[in-house]
C-alpha cells in the first residue's frame, strides 16, 4: 500500500496475546513497522509467569512465541512501564496506533465475610510466586495443614497440585529456588477444592484433571453425595466430550475402594458446596462454612440453607482473573475489560476512538485458551488494518508525529528509563539457562526485577 514511510504501530503487553498480535499483523499488506512495549524486562506474559512449572507442555508455547521474536522485525522495548514511563499522549506522538494487551493478572473479588482475613489469599498472587515473578516477595507463609481452594477452573487445580505435591517431585521442573525452599517446610497435608455446582459444571479441562491423578503419593478424595445430574448436566454431557471425559475422570473416582487412598497427603474435591464465610479467630483463618446447593433443572444451583465448616487455615480463591484499568484509557469497572467493538477501543459515547486497539483478556475478559488468543488478534488486526487503509485511501490518516524509530528510545533514555531490548533478554535468558545447569536443572528464573534489567542492560559481569 502507498505510504511515504512505514505505518507505526506499538502494542502494549508483550505476553502471548501482544506478540500474536504483532505477528499477524507484520504478514499483512501494510507497510507497518510494530514496536512492542512491556512492563516487565522479560516478555511472554502470563505464559512465564502464570503457568505452573510442572506443565512444560503449555510453557512450551514460548517456544513458538520466541520465534516470532527472533525474526527481528518487531522490535520489543521492556521494562517499560505505561502510564508511567509514558503517557498515552507521548505514545500517540511516535504512533499511527496502539494496541493494548495487558492482559488481566489481578484475582477477581469472592464478596464473602471474612475473605480479608489473615490466611485469605488470591491464586493469582499464589502463581506468581510459584512462577516467580519478579514483583512478588520471594517468601509466601506455607503454615496451614488444612487448605482450601475456591473454584474449580484449572487454576485452582495448579494451586491445589502445587500445594499437595512433594517438593522432591518439583525438582526436575523450572521451579525456582526460593519456591522449593518454600514448599520444603510446608506442612500441608490435605488440600480441598470448592465448586458451587455439580461435576458437569466444572471447568477443568479433561488432561489436566487426569494428570491430577497421577500426583505420586497424593489422593484424590471424591464424595459421592456430592455427585447429583440434572437435565441441564445431561445436556452438557451430551453436548460435549469435554465435559463428558470430565465427569467420567471424577465418576471413576468415586468407585475407587477407600482401602486404597493410603498417600500422605490428599486433594479433596467437593461439588455442590457454595463458599459462604471464611471462618477467623484473632484476625486469622480457622476455617471455611458452605452451603450446600442443589442443581435447579438447567445446571445451575440454589442454596439449600443447609451448612458446613471445614477446619482449615489457609483459603486461596481461584475464582478468575480481573484486568486493570490503564491510565487515560476507557475501562469497564464491572467486567474488567477495555470497552471495544471487535478490538476497537470505544468511548463514553460508545464511538470507536481512533488509534486505540486492544486484544486478548483485557478485551474479552480471562476466558479461553490460548487458541482463543491468536483468534482473537486476528480479529483486531483485521479491523485495525481496515481502518488505516480506509485513512490512508481518503487522505485522511492523523497519526504519529514523529516517525523516526529512534526517537522513542532517544525520549526513553533521556528521561532514563532503563529500557531492554531483544538481545537484552537472550542476554537474560543465557543467564537463567546457565544458573539451571549449574545445579542440573532446566532453568532457575527467580532474579529480582533489578537485577533482571542490569543483565538484560549488559551491565553485570556475569552476564
Amino acid at each position: 500500500m502507498p505510504t511515504t514511510t512505514p505505518l507505526r504501530v506499538a502494542i502494549v503487553g508483550a505476553g502471548p496475546a501482544g506478540i500474536y498480535a504483532a505477528d499477524i499483523l507484520s504478514k499483512t499488506d501494510l507497510e507497518v513497522s510494530v514496536d512492542l512495549f512491556e512492563r516487565l524486562p522479560a516478555p511472554y506474559g502470563l505464559v512465564r509467569y502464570g503457568v505452573a512449572p510442572d506443565h512444560p507442555r503449555i510453557k512450551g508455547i514460548i517456544t513458538a512465541l520466541y520465534k516470532v521474536l527472533q525474526r527481528g522485525d518487531i522490535r520489543l522495548i521492556g521494562n517499560v512501564d505505561f502510564g508511567s514511563d509514558l503517557s498515552l499522549e507521548e505514545v500517540r506522538r511516535y504512533y499511527d496506533a496502539v494496541i493494548f494487551s495487558t492482559g488481566a493478572i489481578r484475582d477477581a473479588d469472592l464478596n464473602i465475610p471474612g475473605i480479608d482475613l489473615d490466611g485469605s489469599y488470591g491464586a493469582a498472587d499464589f502463581v506468581s510466586w510459584f512462577d516467580g515473578h519478579p514483583d512478588v516477595p520471594r517468601t509466601w507463609p506455607l503454615e496451614a495443614q488444612h487448605v482450601a481452594v475456591l473454584g474449580v477452573g484449572n487454576v485452582a487445580l495448579d494451586v491445589a497440585r502445587i500445594l499437595a505435591k512433594h517438593v522432591e517431585d518439583l525438582m526436575p521442573t523450572e521451579i525456582p529456588e526460593n519456591v522449593v525452599e518454600g514448599l520444603a517446610k510446608s506442612p500441608v497435608t490435605d488440600v480441598h477444592v470448592f465448586g458451587r455446582r455439580g461435576p458437569a459444571q466444572v471447568k477443568f479441562t479433561p488432561l489436566e484433571l487426569r494428570e491430577l491423578g497421577h500426583v505420586p503419593d497424593v489422593d484424590i478424595v471424591v464424595y459421592p453425595e456430592d455427585f447429583d445430574f440434572d437435565e441441564g448436566s445431561e445436556e452438557a454431557i451430551r453436548s460435549s466430550n469435554q465435559t463428558k471425559q470430565v465427569v467420567k475422570t471424577l465418576t471413576d473416582w468415586t468407585l475407587r475402594d477407600p482401602s486404597e487412598l493410603t498417600a500422605s497427603r490428599r486433594i479433596h474435591l467437593h461439588f455442590l458446596h457454595a463458599p459462604h464465610e471464611v471462618l477467623g479467630e484473632d484476625g486469622k483463618v480457622v476455617g471455611l462454612r458452605t452451603e450446600r446447593t442443589e442443581l435447579t433443572g438447567d445446571g445451575n444451583v440454589r442454596g439449600t440453607g443447609t451448612y458446613e465448616d471445614f477446619d482449615v487455615q489457609a483459603v486461596y480463591r481461584a475464582v478468575g482473573y480481573f484486568g486493570s484499568p490503564l491510565p487515560d484509557v476507557p475501562f469497564d469497572d464491572v467486567a474488567g475489560v477495555i470497552p471495544n467493538a471487535g478490538g476497537r477501543v470505544l468511548g463514553a459515547d460508545g464511538e470507536h476512538i481512533p488509534g486505540l486497539y486492544t486484544t486478548g483478556w483485557i478485551k474479552r475478559g480471562p476466558v479461553g485458551l490460548i487458541g482463543h488468543t491468536k483468534s482473537d488478534a486476528a480479529e483486531t488486526i483485521r479491523h485495525l488494518v481496515e481502518d488505516l487503509t480506509s485513512a490512508i485511501e481518503a487522505g485522511s490518516l492523523t497519526g504519529a508525529e514523529v516517525r523516526d524509530p529512534q526517537a522513542i528510545l532517544d525520549r526513553l533514555e533521556s528521561d532514563g528509563v532503563p529500557y531492554t531490548t531483544w538481545e537484552g533478554w537472550e542476554l537474560l535468558d543465557s543467564y537463567e539457562r546457565s544458573l539451571g545447569e549449574e545445579q542440573g536443572r532446566e532453568r532457575i528464573k527467580v532474579v529480582p526485577r533489578a537485577e533482571m534489567t542490569e543483565i538484560s542492560r549488559g551491565v553485570t559481569a556475569r552476564a
